[in-house]
């Protein structure tokens, strides 16, 4: 399943015109999701989020399945190939010890409880929301305390920029920590997502995880994973 997810990610990157005006078409907006109203071309060149200020430039939008769709789209090659590398590396243990089906609705509803956490604390944002951050977020923190043993080669700029070998359970969780380095920062980077992502995974396999472990059939020693976020 999660080479599926990644084909398909990769798949979506490669067949879709993945410009400024197909995600304003096609994913998820903060805006769009609070007020239940697809935005005017006045709410997008302002920015402005306001109710019945004009036409949808979209009509044929549905604001709830761009919901699940942005769970697949990309800003980039970089942001498209550092997602899937990390998804790579943490998900098919996490998959293993929830198995395939099982592992696709967590991955989902991940994804789903990263934009919300975003919605909430963005709820007048225009600006499109894309990318697998979140869902693969959920993916590490049900890593953490499945595998907390494991151990990583990583890269943490701008404090090491050489590999070196660490718990898997620390570098995740220096991870996490990073995020709320984004705090009041300009940048395009969702960390509300990132950690609300986290949060749940790491809840839902804490909750989970004897019946987890007892279905995993993988104990892994080591991988080597490069640290990255968009």
């Amino acid at each position: 399943m999660t080479w599926l997810l990644i084909g398909a990610c990769v798949a979506v990157f490669f067949l879709v015109r993945a410009d400024e005006v197909f995600f304003y078409e096609a994913a998820s907006i903060p805006c769009e999701v609070t007020t239940g109203e697809l935005l005017s071309a006045n709410e997008i060149e302002s920015g402005a989020c306001t109710r019945g200020n004009g036409a949808p430039v979209f009509p044929e939008k549905n604001i709830w399945l761009s919901v699940g769709f942005s769970l697949f789209l990309h800003g980039g090659l970089l942001h498209l190939v550092s997602n899937m590398w990390v998804l790579a590396i943490f998900g098919n243990n996490v998959e293993d010890a929830f198995g395939h089906i099982s592992y696709l609705g967590f991955y989902l509803l991940a994804g789903l409880a990263a934009s919300i956490a975003h919605f909430l604390l963005r709820p007048e944002s225009t600006v499109p929301v894309v990318g697998a951050s979140g869902a693969i977020a959920g993916v590490m923190g049900a890593y953490a305390i499945l595998f907390p043993r494991a151990r990583v080669t990583a890269i943490i700029p701008p404090f090491f920029f050489w590999p070196f070998a660490l718990p898997a359970v620390l570098f995740l969780l220096l991870w996490f920590g990073s995020q709320f380095l984004l705090v009041g920062s300009e940048s395009l980077i969702a960390w509300e997502a990132h950690v609300a992502g986290f949060v749940f995974g790491f809840v839902a396999a804490l909750v989970l995880r004897k019946r987890l472990r007892r279905h995993s059939s993988v104990t892994p020693a080591y991988y080597p994973v490069g640290r990255y976020h968009r």
